[in-house]
């Protein structure tokens, strides 16, 4: 098929741009992708913005994301200002915010997504080698000064690192902006933990945007015509052409070779980048940003920025595009902007009610930062900070609300900003254990503080997993404030033998004022706040009472025999059980 005889890809001119729909860009399998391309109207080259991904690229914000759009502008109506916001789509950035400020906006639909034909398989190496093939596209088009850039939010965020790694020549500087590098540790099987949330993601986000859904999904409103592609299969059609996600992640509890070609090799990354991560995304994210700005060589031009608040209101917002233009207009049009004299790592530092103060840092973990142990004492349920002399234990249902325990009040404001880890001495009367770790904030009267995290409107300050099969250290990638577990076996328990389980925590900040208490919970199920619920917190699918959608009930993965029965915390008389937190001290 030439393009002139191509019925679907056509180009026009309205709202300032001049936007080819359906362009067609053919890989090396002959498979055509389509993509949505926005550019200036004159012909004066400009540098790229590009997206890969699977939410479909006609689907309107407003119409496949209500409730989202509906909180970010309630949030931040600035967005509603300076656009028509008629081309706004999930996740991607809005091209009416950079097309007048001289760059191409390039949404290109997955393999099996929109309206791009194919075999539907997320986050599958084909995927990454269509990414780079798409990307060396758009930098070889007449209209494309040759420097692309990669801007986008999870999804569109995590196949930026897999690709950096590759060294498209075009690609010029990434945005990872709240993207996971590691789909087994960071969202896939926490701490070895079978994570649901790909299962409710499937039927939320991608099933309802497949290519051949045609007369059955949305329409653009820009186009009138469908979001998932001219044609329209049967159900059974549409099942055969793609992967079930859940149900293939399933099959692969361990970290083997399935999950390590769908991991970024970090130490490949040579790009530029700005990695963008959220306090409150535990379970799907920040980890993952944190450890590409750590994991990368330090070579690389790399800076790392940390704020609260949703999954996706900040990137819209005039903070998240001003730092995008800035990074974006240093490295693709190579202007003399002062980001080169940007500090290294910027921090939106969390404080109760929703506060943040920005601060600016050289380097991350922060070189100040006083790694501070907290002992458990199991019979007075608290946390010292001195090794108790005599053993001690509690125990509690294995998969119960387990227990608590708390430092006396804080004397003075202390700031708790990086990562964390707990080492436990445990032991279970079955042969496995799972365990859920909560670092938790109280006010003097004994509310808990939760935050509006980037999925969850009551997200804790920080949790951590680990099934203790999987225990086992790789001594060379474990760090004193990060441990790191191969994941590739499981070594059964023997019930009532003693085990010494290191639990990494993910990331956190938090600025607790004098008189508040710091919590550890170790439960043998998923956090739950027991606070009274927002409406966005009943309503929104993902709000699952503080985990964001990430819960961990699967009864395959956990069955009572093995994970119920009961689990003891020993400490003390030799054991050091203990939480490390980051405190920061005053300036």
């Amino acid at each position: 098929m030439n393009i002139a005889a191509d019925p679907y890809e056509r180009t026009e001119v309205r709202d300032g741009m001049r936007i080819t729909w359906h362009q067609r860009i053919t890989m090396a399998d002959g498979l055509v992708l389509r993509a949505d391309v926005y550019r200036p109207v004159g012909d004066t080259p400009c540098p790229v913005i590009l997206t890969y991904g699977i939410y479909g690229k006609g689907l309107a914000y407003q119409d496949g994301y209500p409730m989202q759009w509906g909180k970010m502008v309630a949030d931040y109506p600035e967005i509603l200002t300076g656009s028509t916001n008629r081309y706004q789509n999930w996740e991607t950035t809005d091209p009416e915010r950079w097309v007048p400020h001289g760059y191409a906006v390039v949404r290109v639909d997955s393999r099996g997504a929109g309206w791009s034909p194919g075999f539907m398989d997320p986050a599958s190496p084909l995927e990454i080698e269509d990414l780079y093939q798409c990307i060396e596209w758009a930098g070889t088009q007449p209209w494309s000064n040759g420097k692309v850039g990669m801007l986008g939010i999870s999804y569109y965020a995590g196949n930026q690192w897999r690709v950096a790694g590759k060294h498209p020549p075009h690609l010029a500087a990434i945005i990872p902006w709240e993207g996971q590098t590691d789909r087994y540790r960071d969202s896939g099987y926490h701490g070895g933990i079978l994570c649901q949330f790909q299962e409710r993601w499937a039927k939320h986000q991608v099933a309802n945007i497949q290519y051949g859904r045609g007369d059955k999904a949305k329409k653009n409103p820009n186009t009138g015509e469908s979001v998932a592609g001219p044609v329209t299969l049967t159900d059974a059609e549409l099942a055969k052409s793609r992967v079930d996600a859940f149900e293939e992640l399933k099959k692969h509890p361990l970290f083997d070779e399935w999950h390590r070609s769908r991991t970024a090799d970090l130490s490949l990354v040579k790009t530029p980048l700005l990695t963008c991560a959220n306090w409150g995304g535990q379970g799907i994210h920040p980890r993952g940003n944190f450890n590409g700005f750590t994991e990368t060589p330090d070579t690389t031009p790399k800076w790392l920025e940390a704020h609260g608040d949703s999954h996706w209101s900040l990137f819209s917002s005039n903070y998240g595009l001003d730092l995008q233009k800035r990074f974006f207009d240093h490295f693709l049009k190579g202007m003399a902007n002062g980001w080169d004299r940007q500090p290294k790592v910027l921090l939106n530092v969390r404080h109760p009610g929703e506060k943040f103060v920005l601060r600016a840092e050289k380097e991350w973990p922060l070189a100040r930062t006083r790694w501070t142990k907290l002992y458990v004492d199991p019979a007075n349920q608290a946390l010292s900070a001195e090794p108790l002399a005599r053993a001690g234990k509690i125990e509690y249902e294995a998969l119960g609300n387990g227990v608590t325990f708390w430092m006396p009040p804080i004397e003075k404001d202390t700031e708790i900003t990086g990562p964390m880890t707990a080492k436990l001495f445990v032991s279970s009367s079955t042969q496995d254990a799972d365990l859920f770790l909560i670092v938790r904030v109280f006010d003097p009267a004994g509310k808990e503080l939760t935050f509006m995290g980037s999925t969850d409107p009551n997200t804790p300050i920080a949790n951590g997993w680990l099934r203790a099969s999987h225990r086992r250290l790789d001594p060379l990638r474990s760090k004193p404030y990060r441990p790191y577990h191969p994941h590739d076996r499981a070594e059964p328990l023997t019930p009532g033998e003693i085990y010494e389980c290191q639990v990494e925590i993910v990331t956190s900040c938090i600025v607790v004022p004098a008189g508040w208490k710091v919590a550890l919970t170790v439960r043998g199920k998923d956090y739950e706040y027991d606070g009274e619920l927002s409406q966005f917190g009943k309503q929104f699918h993902y709000g699952t009472r503080g985990t964001g959608g990430m819960t961990h009930n699967d009864p395959a993965d956990r069955p009572a025999d093995v994970f119920g029965g009961r689990v003891t915390l020993h400490a003390g008389g030799g054991r050091e059980s203990y939480l490390l937190l980051p405190i920061i001290p005053a300036a």
